[in-house]
C-alpha cells in the first residue's frame, strides 16, 4: 500500500500586494486564485520593497531609465533617484532571509518584476527603450539562480503552476533533510525523489546518485550543498510529457506481474490517451495508485512523484487539462 506523503511547509517571499495587503501604488490589493490555495500549505514573507523604502499608500508611479551612470530607479513627479535606497534595502532584505524555497513577485513591477519592466530613455513622457528585470526582483534572480522564481500572472499557467508547486515542497523536504544533516536522510531524500527526478532529467539523476554516494568521503554539510546546487539545476526546466511517460511505463513494470491481460491493456491504452492529449497526467497515474492499495511495491510506496504537491493545490477545471505535446 502506498504511505500517504507528509509535506514540509515551502517559506516564499511574495510581493505583499498579491493577496495580502493593499499596498499598490494605488492602494490596490491583487487577487489571485493560486496564492490564496497556497496559504494554508505555505509559510509566506510578504514584502513591499517600495513601502519599505518609505513611499506611501497611494504614491506616484516610479520608473526605471536609463543613463550614462546606468539604469536608476526614479519618481517622475518629484525626480527622486530612488535607486540607491532601494539596493540598500534588498541588499539588506536578501541578508536577512535565513531559508527560501521559492518566490512570487509582482510581475512588470519596476523594483519586483523579473521580466517585461519597461526601460525608459528619460523621466519625462517617452516609449520604453527596452525591457527586463526590476531593481528588487533583478537582485532576486542574480542572488538565487535556478530556485523557483515565478510572478502572478505566470503561476495562473497550469503547467508553469505545478512546476512551481513541485519545485517548491521538494525544496521545503530538502532543508528538512540538511537540518538532520545526516547522510541516511540525504539518501533517504534522493530515494523516495527518484521517479519524480527522472521525469525531469535522467542524466541529472544519475549524476545526483553519485553526490549522494561520496565516493570521496566528503563532509556531509559539503554534499548536501553539492546535492541542492545539482538539484536546482536539474529541476529548473519542467518535464516533458514524453520523460511522464516514460516514468508511467517504468512505475508499470512494478506492478504488472500481478495485473491480468486485461488491465495491462487498460493501462497502456490510457498511456496513449495521455501522450494524445486526451487525458491529464493526474487521471492515468491515479490508476497506478489504486493498483498500489492492493499490490505493494517497497519501491513505488514512497514515490514523491504520486503526491508531489497537496491534494488541495491540485486544480484541474476543464479548460485546463493538459492537452498534448504542448503541455508536458
Amino acid at each position: 500500500m502506498q504511505k500517504k506523503r507528509t509535506f514540509q511547509k515551502p517559506v516564499i517571499v511574495i510581493s505583499r500586494c498579491i493577496e495580502h495587503d493593499p499596498v499598490r501604488y494605488n492602494g490596490d490589493m491583487i487577487s489571485s486564485s493560486e496564492v490564496a490555495a497556497m496559504k494554508p500549505y505555505v509559510t509566506f514573507i510578504p514584502v513591499c520593497p517600495e513601502v519599505e523604502i518609505g513611499l506611501g499608500i497611494p504614491r506616484s508611479s516610479i520608473r526605471i531609465v536609463r543613463t550614462k551612470e546606468g539604469d536608476r530607479l526614479i519618481q517622475p513627479t518629484t525626480n527622486e533617484d530612488l535607486t540607491d535606497r532601494m539596493n540598500t534595502f534588498t541588499e539588506g532584505f536578501i541578508k536577512s532571509l535565513t531559508s527560501v524555497d521559492g518566490f512570487i513577485l509582482k510581475n512588470k513591477s519596476p523594483t519586483s518584476g523579473i521580466s517585461n519592466v519597461n526601460i525608459y530613455p528619460s523621466v519625462g513622457k517617452s516609449a520604453a527603450i527596452e525591457k527586463g528585470p526590476g531593481f528588487f526582483g533583478g537582485k532576486i534572480l542574480e542572488t538565487f539562480p535556478d530556485y523557483p522564481i515565478e510572478d502572478e500572472g505566470r503561476i495562473r499557467n497550469q503547467r508553469i503552476r505545478e512546476h512551481f508547486l513541485t519545485r517548491i515542497f521538494m525544496l521545503a523536504d530538502l532543508r528538512n533533510v540538511e537540518s538532520a544533516g545526516t547522510m541516511a536522510a540525504l539518501a533517504r531524500f534522493h530515494s523516495e525523489n527518484k521517479l519524480l527526478l527522472m521525469a525531469y532529467n535522467q542524466s541529472r539523476l544519475r549524476e545526483l546518485g553519485r553526490i549522494v554516494a561520496n565516493s570521496d568521503r566528503k563532509r556531509p554539510d559539503e554534499v548536501m550543498k553539492e546535492y541542492r546546487r545539482a538539484l536546482l539545476a536539474a529541476t529548473r526546466l519542467p518535464p516533458r510529457y514524453t520523460s511522464h511517460i516514460n516514468v508511467l511505463h517504468h512505475s508499470f513494470g512494478y506492478i504488472s506481474d500481478n495485473l491480468n491481460p486485461d488491465e495491462k491493456a487498460f493501462f497502456l491504452d490510457r498511456i496513449e490517451a495521455y501522450r494524445e492529449g486526451r487525458l491529464p497526467l493526474s487521471a492515468v497515474r491515479m490508476i497506478l495508485q489504486t493498483w498500489l492499495l492492493s499490490h505493494t511495491s517497497d519501491y513505488l510506496k514512497n514515490q514523491t512523484w504520486f503526491a508531489p504537491y497537496p491534494d488541495g493545490l491540485v486544480i484541474l477545471p476543464a479548460d485546463e487539462l493538459e492537452r498534448g505535446r504542448n503541455m508536458y
